[in-house]
């Protein structure tokens, strides 16, 4: 049961807005002068144009809006947007993020990773943000290789992969970064994918109203390195019989031809449409403070894949309650502690001779 703090639940709530009669921006004020450097064809390109298209509708000004990353072909997003942002350390945006989200509730803070950026180096940063709820939107691109170092087995990539590292076909057992976010916690969880630009922005929306952590993966095609991954999942006609659509109080279908239902030990199943029992058929419901129901949904990760909203709750977050915190010692102090103040703190008892 989440604890009603009276703490904000827009994950904009504090953001200055642009003032009334502005003129509206474009997709063109959020595009920096940078030359984007990525290899032709690469996914990465329609998130980019879409999260451009996108941020002008948060009614934002730009000065308030920053884009952490971490490295990888997916980090090189803050330079090709024209807004605050950092290019970072290797696995640890989600820590300079959450320092960020504390120190600036003003601010708008995305974090951009890929697979292997979030889920090896950076998996620990990840998790911890994660559970602590930090108001931050994360966009996870998940190519499912490492790309930028050209092509080694990643955290996500599957089984009996033949790449530069596993020339014999990769042994691992990979990561599920929906089923890892909702195991740490995540009050928000979504999957989407690079070239279903309609639901990619209607993801990129529900992420950033949402407040506290919000973990969205897309799926990236990398054409150098991992080309075809998604292929199953972005041609026109296996896509209609694979996908199964998340879409709250509607029965979770893959087209007309499956449907998911409870199975008889408890776990879900897909099975085809026309002799499903009704009684068993699953309505999703993404509020559920239980997240059993969407890790079962996350465990459907085969021949029929779920995109959509998995969870989406409302905790108290972590940076409000620091700054709740700070508040308030500061109330009962009466104020910032003056010079006098800092130097007994720092001579006080707590203190240890060296030497």
């Amino acid at each position: 049961m989440s604890i009603d703090l009276g703490m904000p639940t827009s994950g904009l709530h504090g953001i200055p807005r642009l003032p009334a009669g502005e003129p509206t921006a474009t997709k063109k004020d959020y595009t920096s002068d940078q030359e984007v450097r990525w290899c032709p064809g690469c996914g990465d390109y329609a998130i980019l144009a879409a999260v451009q298209s996108f941020l002008p509708s948060l009614g934002l000004k730009r000065e308030n809006i920053a884009f952490i990353s971490g490295i990888g072909c997916s980090s090189r997003f803050p330079y090709y947007l024209d807004t605050y942002g950092m290019h970072s350390v290797h696995g640890r945006a989600p820590s300079i993020a959450t320092g960020l989200a504390i120190s600036r509730p003003d601010l708008s803070v995305w974090v951009v990773t890929g697979d292997g950026d979030a889920l090896s180096i950076g998996g620990n940063h990840l998790i911890h943000a994660l559970r602590r709820n930090v108001n931050l939107t994360i966009l996870l691109f998940n190519n499912r290789i490492y790309g930028l170092t050209k092509g080694q087995y990643s955290p996500t990539s599957q089984p009996g992969i033949v790449t530069k590292s596993t020339p014999l076909g990769s042994v691992d057992a990979p990561f599920n970064p929906v089923a890892l976010a909702l195991g740490s916690g995540a009050t928000f969880v979504a999957r989407t994918m690079d070239s279903d630009r309609t639901h990619l922005t209607a993801t990129l929306k529900a992420a950033a109203e949402h407040r506290g952590a919000s973990l969205v993966e897309i799926y990236q095609n990398c054409p150098i390195f991992n080309d075809g991954a998604f292929e199953m999942l972005k041609d026109k006609e296996s896509a209609e019989a694979r996908i199964l659509r998340l879409e709250q109080g509607q029965p979770i279908r893959a087209g007309g031809h499956h449907v998911v239902v409870r199975g008889e030990r408890g776990g879900l199943d897909v099975v085809g449409a026309a002799g499903a029992d009704p009684s068993r058929v699953v309505v999703h419901d993404a509020t559920r403070e239980d997240p059993t129901a969407a890790f079962a949904l996350a465990q459907l990760d085969g021949e029929h894949v779920p995109l959509g909203i998995f969870r989406s709750v409302s905790h108290p977050t972590y940076d409000d309650l620091v700054r709740g915190q700070v508040a308030g010692a500061i109330a009962d102090h009466g104020g910032l502690p003056d010079d006098d103040d800092l130097a007994g703190l720092l001579a006080g008892k707590d203190t240890w001779t060296v030497g």
